[in-house]
């Protein structure tokens, strides 16, 4: 019995002491980062998938039948316009022009012959001793002569130009495609593929598309009554280029397709970009990063949020220091680290920004507030 009881002291103790630890761990109370919501001015971003086309791209066709005979520019050359591309060998052109040339000899003797013979008859005419008939009928003579001259020349003049279809020269500036004909290729002007493309990339223009909600909101947003004025004023665009960065001259968007396509119900634009370094080749393909510019609008930092079956909620605080788990709609389209919010709060509620991991429904917490431009300015 003496042993017994000392045994029995000791275990009341210890679970005294034990009840005592659990109630200090459930009355203990975390901090928490709190943040009361105000208005923001937050831009959204939007990308879209684009294709690039060069300023220019002009196929370079054959205008005459005949073999390539000189290539004077390499695939990727940069040229200039005029620069001489193609020879092509046509010796029945050059033969045309010697043809038409001693077919103007002819008419031109065959004209001095007839304004020979109308300076023959006058005289006569004139002392009767030949009738008017004669003339005329030399007048008439002389005039279709001229009219034989006039016709060989406008021939010369056509075989020269056939001929000088033999060399081909850049119409622009810009880079050479492929060359899917080499030397000794016989070439026409029905042939289905062109000798090359001359691509101007000097400028390249990005197509793009959205669709009939973000082409409202585009115009509901931008500054400006008119088209024109709306597109001078909205803010540049970014460009991503396929291997993820972020192309380092910005552009501008041109133009407003006016039809809607309807299979697709999108709109199409287009945005002008400098490409002075020639890094952009035309036929390539980007994203395009649009912003927008929202004012007075409250934003939530992702970190605030979580995620069940596609819904986001957030935990709010209550005045008595309890959270409770609220859910938002927020922006199809987050300004970089934060959503902005569409319903589910007003200004001034207090969402918790940290830890929401640990938290649960009813939890008391100790928060401490935090202000605004920290939170954002650190995400």
């Amino acid at each position: 019995m003496f042993l017994v009881c000392p045994l029995i002291l000791i275990s009341c103790h210890s679970n005294q002491s034990s009840q005592k630890d659990s109630n200090k761990q459930l009355t203990q109370v975390k901090s928490y980062s709190v943040l009361t919501l105000s208005p923001q001015t937050a831009v959204i971003y939007s990308d879209f998938p684009a294709t690039i086309q060069g300023q220019q791209n002009v196929e370079i066709r054959p205008k005459i039948d005949g073999y390539l005979e000189n290539i004077y520019v390499d695939e990727g050359s940069i040229v200039k316009k005029g620069q001489l591309l193609f020879r092509i060998s046509a010796p029945s052109y050059e033969q045309e022009v010697r043809t038409a040339e001693a077919n103007i000899k002819i008419a031109q003797a065959d004209l001095n012959s007839a304004a020979m013979e109308v300076n023959k008859v006058k005289p006569l005419v004139a002392q009767d001793i030949v009738s008017k008939y004669e003339l005329e009928s030399a007048q008439y003579t002389l005039q279709s002569k001229k009219a034989a001259l006039a016709q060989a020349e406008a021939n010369l003049v056509n075989a020269k130009i056939n001929l000088a279809y033999s060399k081909i020269f850049s119409p622009a500036n810009g880079v050479i495609g492929a060359l899917p004909f080499k030397i000794g290729s016989l070439v026409n002007s029905t042939t289905t593929q062109p000798l090359t493309t001359v691509s101007n990339i000097q400028n390249v223009y990005v197509y793009f598309s959205i669709n009939e909600k973000q082409q409202l909101d585009f115009f509901i947003n931008a500054r400006g009554n008119t088209l024109k004025e709306k597109l001078a004023t909205y803010p540049p665009v970014s460009l991503l280029l396929p291997n993820g960065t972020v192309y380092y001259y910005k552009g501008r968007i041109e133009t407003i397709g006016g039809l809607v396509n309807v299979s697709t119900g999108s709109i199409s634009l287009r945005a002008t970009f400098p490409n002075p370094d020639g890094i952009i080749r035309s036929g390539g393909s980007a994203t395009v990063r649009i912003p927008m510019t929202f004012n007075n609008v409250l934003l939530i930092p992702q970190s605030a949020t979580y995620q069940i079956q596609g819904q986001l909620f957030v935990y709010v605080l209550s005045p008595d220091n309890t959270v409770h788990s609220t859910s938002i709609e927020v922006n199809s389209n987050a300004s970089g680290h934060s959503y902005v919010l569409q319903s589910g709060l007003k200004q001034g509620d207090k969402i918790v920004v940290d830890g929401i991991g640990n938290l649960r429904e009813g939890l008391s917490i100790k928060p401490i507030i935090v202000r605004a431009d920290s939170v954002y300015a650190s995400l």
